[in-house]
């Protein structure tokens, strides 16, 4: 066991000698991809509850008969 918390120590150490001239999305970066990603979450799901509801038949024309034969090209 104390293999692994001397491994666990050097990791920490190597932590310690960070590069502060490295700079890295951080705490702050993490919060806004996921507050992001929540919200892209929410509108697909939104959206397909929307397009759930929509018909996508067309009603037809009350005006217009839909007989092939009354159509000018097969009358002639």
């Amino acid at each position: 066991m104390s293999a692994s918390v001397s491994l666990a120590a050097t990791d920490l150490v190597s932590l310690a000698d960070l590069d502060q001239n490295k700079v890295t999305p951080g705490v702050l970066g993490f919060i806004v991809f996921a507050v992001m990603a929540v919200a892209v979450w929410g509108l697909m799901k939104s959206m397909s509850k929307h397009m759930r509801k929509v018909d996508f038949k067309e009603p037809a024309d009350p005006g217009t008969d839909n007989h092939p034969a009354d159509t000018p090209a097969q009358r002639s």
